[in-house]
Parts: structure tokens; C-alpha cells; sequence
């Protein structure tokens, strides 16, 4: 069945780098778009970055452009997420989602099919 399982979440001081992975297993990876979510307490999940099955186009959400990077290994069936120049308001459950084949946009939840069961990022001030 498909799994997907981040990890990486940590403590962090603002302005700190954190990298996020995502394995994932069950199905072809190398043949799905993939993306990063987060959710903050008391907040709609929201999107964060996402990458095409081949890897060459990324998509970023304004609040993290310039600052994240979003990546994939097929091989290792992957997707990462660094995360540079951390703000306290990037403190979130991170998620990492499979994008549903013909969605048509990367940026709403009712995109992805398969989601992880998250992971904890917390900035400190």
C-alpha cells in the first residue's frame, strides 16, 4: 500500500536550516508529482512546495520562496524539503503528500491523494 513518512522535524533557533525527508513506498514514485504541506496549530493546512514527477519544475508558496528548496531522488524515492532562514512563523506540522494525477493545481489539498503522517517544526525566537 502507499506509505509516505517524513522525518527531520526538530527544535530550531530562528534563522537556523533544517532539512525535512519523505520516503516513499507502494507505488511508482518516479511517475508522481510530489508536495509539502504544513498546518499550524489552530490553522487550515497549507502549501508549501512542490515538484513534478520529472524533476525539473518546482512550485513554492510566496511565504517560503527564496528561503525553501524542494527536491526529489527517484532512485531513492525521496522528495526533501531544506528549509533556510527559518522564521518562528514557519513553526508547523510538515507534510508530505502525493499529487492525484490530473489535479490540474499543486497549491489546493484536495490535489493529493496520500499524505504522511507529519512531522514537527518548531522555530524558536
Amino acid at each position: 500500500q502507499v506509505q509516505l513518512v517524513e522525518s527531520g522535524g526538530v527544535l530550531v533557533q530562528a534563522g537556523g536550516s533544517l532539512r525535512l525527508s519523505c520516503a516513499a513506498s507502494g507505488f511508482t514514485f518516479s511517475r508522481y508529482d510530489m508536495g509539502w504541506f504544513r498546518q499550524a496549530p489552530g490553522k487550515e493546512r497549507e502549501f508549501v512546495a512542490a515538484i513534478n514527477w520529472s524533476p525539473g519544475s518546482t512550485y513554492y508558496a510566496d511565504s517560503v520562496k527564496g528561503r525553501f528548496t524542494i527536491s526529489r531522488d527517484n532512485a531513492k524515492e525521496m522528495v526533501y524539503l531544506q528549509m533556510n532562514s527559518l522564521k518562528p512563523e514557519d513553526t508547523a506540522v510538515y507534510y508530505c503528500a502525493r499529487d492525484r494525477p490530473g489535479a490540474g493545481t499543486y497549491y489546493s489539498v484536495r490535489s493529493y491523494d496520500y499524505w504522511g503522517q507529519g512531522t514537527q517544526v518548531t522555530v524558536s525566537s
